[in-house]
Protein backbone atom coordinates (compact mmCIF):
# COMPACT_ATOMS: atom_id res chain seq x y z
CA UNK A 1 0.00 0.00 0.00
CA UNK A 2 2.78 2.49 1.17
CA UNK A 3 5.62 0.50 -0.79
CA UNK A 4 8.31 3.18 -1.71
CA UNK A 5 7.20 5.97 0.56
CA UNK A 6 9.09 7.28 3.56
CA UNK A 7 7.38 8.48 6.48
CA UNK A 8 8.53 10.95 9.06
CA UNK A 9 6.84 10.17 12.36
CA UNK A 10 7.45 12.58 15.47
CA UNK A 11 7.27 10.89 18.98
CA UNK A 12 7.19 7.46 17.62
CA UNK A 13 8.92 5.81 20.51
CA UNK A 14 6.12 4.72 22.41
CA UNK A 15 2.28 5.11 22.64
CA UNK A 16 -0.13 5.60 19.64
CA UNK A 17 3.21 7.19 18.08
CA UNK A 18 4.98 3.83 17.74
CA UNK A 19 1.89 2.00 16.92
CA UNK A 20 1.87 4.28 14.08
CA UNK A 21 5.00 3.61 12.91
CA UNK A 22 4.47 -0.11 13.16
CA UNK A 23 1.62 0.46 10.98
CA UNK A 24 2.97 2.57 7.88
CA UNK A 25 5.81 0.34 8.30
CA UNK A 26 3.91 -2.88 8.03
CA UNK A 27 2.35 -1.43 4.86
CA UNK A 28 5.26 -1.12 2.95
CA UNK A 29 6.73 2.71 3.79
CA UNK A 30 10.31 3.34 5.30
CA UNK A 31 9.71 4.87 8.82
CA UNK A 32 12.13 7.48 10.35
CA UNK A 33 10.92 7.00 14.34
CA UNK A 34 11.78 10.58 15.74
CA UNK A 35 12.21 10.28 19.26
CA UNK A 36 13.41 13.19 22.27
CA UNK A 37 13.99 10.84 24.84
CA UNK A 38 14.94 7.32 25.08
CA UNK A 39 17.51 5.91 22.12
CA UNK A 40 16.85 2.75 23.72
CA UNK A 41 12.84 2.62 23.30
CA UNK A 42 12.98 3.97 19.92
CA UNK A 43 15.69 1.87 18.70
CA UNK A 44 13.20 -0.82 19.86
CA UNK A 45 10.50 0.35 17.82
CA UNK A 46 12.83 0.11 14.74
CA UNK A 47 14.30 -3.57 16.01
CA UNK A 48 10.41 -4.37 15.94
CA UNK A 49 10.12 -3.06 12.14
CA UNK A 50 13.16 -4.08 10.63
CA UNK A 51 12.94 -7.89 12.56
CA UNK A 52 9.75 -7.81 10.39
CA UNK A 53 11.81 -7.18 7.25
CA UNK A 54 10.61 -3.38 7.06
CA UNK A 55 12.58 -0.55 6.78
CA UNK A 56 13.29 2.27 9.65
CA UNK A 57 15.76 4.23 11.64
CA UNK A 58 15.53 5.99 14.59
CA UNK A 59 16.75 9.55 14.94
CA UNK A 60 16.57 12.07 17.67
CA UNK A 61 15.34 15.20 17.42
CA UNK A 62 13.75 17.91 20.07
CA UNK A 63 11.08 18.99 17.26
CA UNK A 64 10.19 22.18 19.97
CA UNK A 65 13.66 23.68 18.45
CA UNK A 66 13.64 25.07 15.16
CA UNK A 67 17.26 24.88 14.09
CA UNK A 68 17.73 21.40 15.26
CA UNK A 69 14.24 19.69 13.70
CA UNK A 70 15.69 21.73 10.57
CA UNK A 71 18.73 19.93 10.32
CA UNK A 72 16.51 16.89 10.99
CA UNK A 73 14.82 17.46 7.73
CA UNK A 74 17.61 18.31 6.04
CA UNK A 75 19.73 14.71 6.75
CA UNK A 76 16.42 12.96 5.96
CA UNK A 77 16.06 14.68 2.83
CA UNK A 78 19.75 14.17 1.39
CA UNK A 79 19.57 10.09 2.85
CA UNK A 80 16.36 9.49 1.33
CA UNK A 81 15.59 12.14 -1.39
CA UNK A 82 12.07 12.53 -0.25
CA UNK A 83 9.15 12.48 2.44
CA UNK A 84 5.83 11.34 1.56
CA UNK A 85 4.19 11.34 4.88
CA UNK A 86 4.91 13.59 8.05
CA UNK A 87 2.65 12.68 10.77
CA UNK A 88 2.90 15.08 13.65
CA UNK A 89 2.48 13.34 16.74
CA UNK A 90 4.79 14.56 19.23
CA UNK A 91 3.00 16.04 22.86
CA UNK A 92 3.75 16.55 26.16
CA UNK A 93 1.15 16.87 29.10
CA UNK A 94 2.12 19.45 32.24
CA UNK A 95 -1.38 19.48 33.94
CA UNK A 96 -2.63 21.72 36.26
CA UNK A 97 -5.57 23.89 36.91
CA UNK A 98 -5.06 27.86 35.41
CA UNK A 99 -4.51 28.88 38.70
CA UNK A 100 -1.57 27.35 39.35
CA UNK A 101 -0.14 26.37 36.29
CA UNK A 102 3.71 28.31 35.54
CA UNK A 103 4.13 30.20 32.43
CA UNK A 104 6.59 27.71 31.67
CA UNK A 105 4.63 24.70 32.35
CA UNK A 106 2.31 26.44 29.72
CA UNK A 107 5.36 27.25 27.23
CA UNK A 108 6.82 24.29 26.96
CA UNK A 109 3.41 22.54 26.23
CA UNK A 110 2.83 24.38 23.63
CA UNK A 111 6.68 24.10 22.21
CA UNK A 112 6.15 20.79 21.53
CA UNK A 113 2.85 20.22 20.77
CA UNK A 114 1.87 22.97 18.74
CA UNK A 115 4.99 24.69 17.09
CA UNK A 116 6.52 21.45 17.16
CA UNK A 117 4.19 20.69 14.24
CA UNK A 118 4.27 24.22 12.47
CA UNK A 119 8.29 23.81 12.62
CA UNK A 120 7.94 20.33 10.85
CA UNK A 121 5.57 21.33 8.20
CA UNK A 122 7.49 24.68 7.92
CA UNK A 123 10.89 22.81 7.14
CA UNK A 124 8.96 19.76 4.84
CA UNK A 125 6.69 22.00 3.21
CA UNK A 126 9.19 22.99 0.22
CA UNK A 127 10.08 19.47 -0.67
CA UNK A 128 6.36 18.42 -0.44
CA UNK A 129 5.45 21.33 -2.80
CA UNK A 130 8.13 20.05 -5.36
CA UNK A 131 6.54 16.56 -5.58
CA UNK A 132 3.59 18.14 -5.83
CA UNK A 133 2.38 15.38 -3.72
CA UNK A 134 2.42 14.62 0.18
CA UNK A 135 0.32 14.08 3.12
CA UNK A 136 0.73 15.72 6.52
CA UNK A 137 -1.36 14.09 9.35
CA UNK A 138 -1.45 16.04 13.24
CA UNK A 139 -2.55 14.10 15.83
CA UNK A 140 -4.63 16.36 17.64
CA UNK A 141 -7.28 15.44 20.74
CA UNK A 142 -10.86 15.27 21.76
CA UNK A 143 -9.26 17.66 24.70
CA UNK A 144 -8.96 20.55 21.87
CA UNK A 145 -12.51 20.34 20.71
CA UNK A 146 -14.10 20.27 23.71
CA UNK A 147 -11.57 21.32 26.33
CA UNK A 148 -10.44 19.49 29.41
CA UNK A 149 -10.44 20.92 33.06
CA UNK A 150 -6.42 21.11 34.48
CA UNK A 151 -5.56 21.12 30.68
CA UNK A 152 -5.95 24.35 29.30
CA UNK A 153 -2.41 24.35 27.82
CA UNK A 154 -2.64 21.18 25.90
CA UNK A 155 -5.95 21.77 24.93
CA UNK A 156 -4.76 24.87 23.53
CA UNK A 157 -2.64 23.48 21.83
CA UNK A 158 -4.52 21.05 20.62
CA UNK A 159 -6.80 23.02 19.41
CA UNK A 160 -4.54 25.38 17.91
CA UNK A 161 -3.42 22.13 16.05
CA UNK A 162 -6.69 21.99 14.55
CA UNK A 163 -6.26 25.63 12.89
CA UNK A 164 -2.97 24.81 12.06
CA UNK A 165 -4.48 22.06 9.74
CA UNK A 166 -7.01 23.57 8.36
CA UNK A 167 -5.22 26.85 6.88
CA UNK A 168 -1.69 24.28 5.61
CA UNK A 169 -4.32 22.23 4.03
CA UNK A 170 -5.72 25.47 2.25
CA UNK A 171 -2.29 26.94 1.23
CA UNK A 172 -0.92 23.45 -0.36
CA UNK A 173 -4.16 21.75 -1.56
CA UNK A 174 -3.30 23.12 -5.06
CA UNK A 175 0.02 21.29 -4.94
CA UNK A 176 -1.81 17.75 -4.33
CA UNK A 177 -0.70 17.56 -0.47
CA UNK A 178 -3.49 16.38 1.81
CA UNK A 179 -3.65 17.90 5.10
CA UNK A 180 -5.70 16.33 7.69
CA UNK A 181 -6.02 16.43 11.71
CA UNK A 182 -6.66 13.10 13.72
CA UNK A 183 -8.13 13.23 17.35
CA UNK A 184 -8.20 10.61 19.39
CA UNK A 185 -10.26 10.58 22.86
CA UNK A 186 -9.57 8.03 25.69
CA UNK A 187 -6.93 5.68 24.56
CA UNK A 188 -5.18 2.51 26.03
CA UNK A 189 -1.55 3.88 26.37
CA UNK A 190 0.69 4.25 29.19
CA UNK A 191 -0.51 7.49 30.63
CA UNK A 192 -4.07 5.62 31.14
CA UNK A 193 -2.61 2.75 32.65
CA UNK A 194 -1.70 4.40 35.87
CA UNK A 195 -5.20 5.55 36.26
CA UNK A 196 -7.42 3.81 39.29
CA UNK A 197 -10.20 1.08 38.27
CA UNK A 198 -12.81 3.27 39.21
CA UNK A 199 -11.53 6.24 37.03
CA UNK A 200 -11.16 3.74 34.07
CA UNK A 201 -15.31 3.11 34.62
CA UNK A 202 -16.08 6.38 34.73
CA UNK A 203 -14.55 7.30 31.16
CA UNK A 204 -16.14 4.22 29.80
CA UNK A 205 -19.37 5.61 30.81
CA UNK A 206 -18.36 8.89 29.36
CA UNK A 207 -18.04 7.00 25.95
CA UNK A 208 -20.80 5.72 23.85
CA UNK A 209 -19.14 2.78 22.99
CA UNK A 210 -19.05 1.92 26.55
CA UNK A 211 -14.99 0.92 25.82
CA UNK A 212 -11.19 2.85 25.65
CA UNK A 213 -9.97 3.05 22.24
CA UNK A 214 -6.40 1.66 21.34
CA UNK A 215 -3.41 3.08 19.74
CA UNK A 216 -4.26 0.56 16.58
CA UNK A 217 -7.53 2.36 16.29
CA UNK A 218 -5.85 5.69 15.57
CA UNK A 219 -2.82 3.78 13.75
CA UNK A 220 -5.19 2.64 11.19
CA UNK A 221 -7.19 6.06 10.72
CA UNK A 222 -3.48 7.68 10.05
CA UNK A 223 -2.61 4.77 7.71
CA UNK A 224 -5.81 5.38 5.65
CA UNK A 225 -5.12 9.09 5.63
CA UNK A 226 -1.51 8.61 4.05
CA UNK A 227 -2.62 5.89 1.31
CA UNK A 228 -3.76 7.25 -2.35
CA UNK A 229 -7.46 6.04 -1.52
CA UNK A 230 -7.76 9.17 0.95
CA UNK A 231 -6.34 11.33 -1.94
CA UNK A 232 -9.96 13.71 -2.09
CA UNK A 233 -9.52 14.39 2.00
CA UNK A 234 -7.85 17.56 3.31
CA UNK A 235 -8.47 19.73 5.58
CA UNK A 236 -10.39 17.41 8.27
CA UNK A 237 -10.44 16.39 11.62
CA UNK A 238 -11.47 12.81 12.04
CA UNK A 239 -11.96 12.24 15.47
CA UNK A 240 -11.27 8.31 16.93
CA UNK A 241 -13.06 8.31 20.31
CA UNK A 242 -15.91 6.19 20.52
CA UNK A 243 -18.69 8.65 19.83
CA UNK A 244 -17.75 10.94 22.44
CA UNK A 245 -17.64 14.04 20.09
CA UNK A 246 -20.95 13.57 17.94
Amino acid sequence: MLKGKVALVTGASRGIGREIALTLAGNGASVIVNYNGSRERAEEVVAAITGQGGSAEAIRCSVADFEESGRMVRDILEQYGRVDILVNNAGITRDNLIMRMSEADYDEVMDTNLKGAFHMIRHLSRSFIRQRSGRIINISSVSGVTGNAGQSNYSASKAGLIGLTKSVARELASRGICVNAVAPGFIETEMTEVLSDKIKEGIKRAVPLGKMGTPRDVAELVLFLAGESAGYITGQVLHVDGGMVM
